[in-house]
């Protein structure tokens, strides 16, 4: 079962992710800060990180920049989702190592496609996104 971990500080939104995602074949795990979720991410080891990018204790960013350095984790893909859409948070994202960023609100449905994609190898690009909601990165 692949384990998805959604950190976001507003608990809609984790609950929002949670019902989309959890199914047979993903579990979700959530955390409410950065702090939790990178205790989650080294503990859980999942698979996929969706991060918010701009949550208490540690930020999306903060969190990517760890993963990415970590050995044990390098290798998990991150969804960074933000309210902010300007370039300069998308390059930060990018710099991190971010593999995509959805800006808020998102659409439930573009999420799980993503997840989905991601799940079977793909890049997790939704090409038919609308441009400034998903970024491949």
């Amino acid at each position: 079962m692949a384990k998805i971990l959604v950190a976001d500080d507003e608990p809609f939104i984790r609950r929002l992710v949670d019902a989309t995602l959890a199914s047979e074949v993903c579990e979700v795990v959530q955390a409410c800060d950065g702090v939790e979720a990178w205790e989650v991410l080294r503990r859980d080891r999942p698979l996929v990180a969706i991060l918010d990018g701009h949550m208490p204790g540690l930020t999306g960013v903060q969190l990517t920049r760890a993963i990415r350095e970590d050995p044990l984790l390098a290798s998990t893909r991150v969804i960074l989702l933000s309210g902010r859409a300007q370039a300069r948070d998308v390059e930060a994202a990018r710099e991190a190592g971010a593999d995509l960023y959805l800006t808020k609100p998102f659409s439930p449905l573009e999420l799980l496609t993503v997840v989905e994609q991601v799940l079977e190898g793909g890049s997790g690009w939704v090409p038919e996104a609308d441009e400034g909601v998903a970024e491949h990165l």
